[in-house]
């Protein structure tokens, strides 16, 4: 009776998980299929092991399997990341059917109530994440992060240069920053030819040509 009780526990589980959390904050279809698939085949295994007598290591040798071919299959973001382990540990959990009863129930439901709260817009919502690409090589860190809270409009926190390309003069980042909170100085586009000209010549230059 407590092997059917474990199903539908994982079965809300992962819809909630699926359709609750993943697809309304991200909408990516076929992640829902990977996510739905993964879960109940991990049931469906780690139940027929634990009837058998196969024992919990074998279980998460399987765990273990599964991360592997799925995280080598494609490229995946790190949220997509988290949801897809907490798809896992779903199954596995119900799978296994620990006993006592409350105690899987309680488990599971915390996995979605950290990725509920994780996960939320709300949380952190000014910090990014962002790969730049610079049109001009910097190598001094205080004027390429000077430039990189021009470009991006905020606080930047850490960056990490992924290539300096001074033959091609281009500046290649990975960018942490805090939008919202760098104050802008006012100005006009400055293109290659309006670089040459002072501020005042350059919005004259740019009402003549519009």
């Amino acid at each position: 009776m407590n092997a059917w009780i474990f199903v539908a526990a994982d079965l809300v589980a992962i819809m909630v998980l699926t359709f609750g959390m993943y697809l309304r904050r991200h909408r990516r279809r076929d992640l829902v299929v990977s996510y739905l698939g993964i879960n109940v085949g991990v049931l469906a295994v780690a139940t027929a092991l634990s009837s058998s007598g196969a024992g919990v290591g074998l279980g998460l040798g399987l765990f273990g399997v599964l991360s592997i071919i799925r995280l080598r299959s494609t490229e995946l973001s790190q949220h997509e990341v988290a949801y897809y382990f907490s798809a896992l540990a779903l199954g596995l959990i119900a799978g296994l059917g620990v006993d006592p009863l409350w105690l899987s129930l309680s488990l599971m439901a915390l996995i979605l109530a950290v990725m509920f709260i994780g996960d939320n817009p709300r949380v952190l919502p000014a910090y990014r994440q962002q790969s730049v690409i610079l049109d001009q090589a910097i190598a001094d860190p205080e004027v390429l992060k000077a430039r990189l809270e021009e470009v991006l409009g905020g606080t930047v926190h850490t960056v990490i240069v992924q290539c300096l390309d001074l033959v091609n003069d281009k500046t290649h980042v990975d960018v942490r920053f805090e939008v919202g909170v760098y104050s802008k100085q006012e100005s006009g586009p400055r293109g290659p030819l309006l670089e040459q000209l002072p501020p005042a010549a350059g919005r004259n230059f740019d009402q003549v040509g519009a």
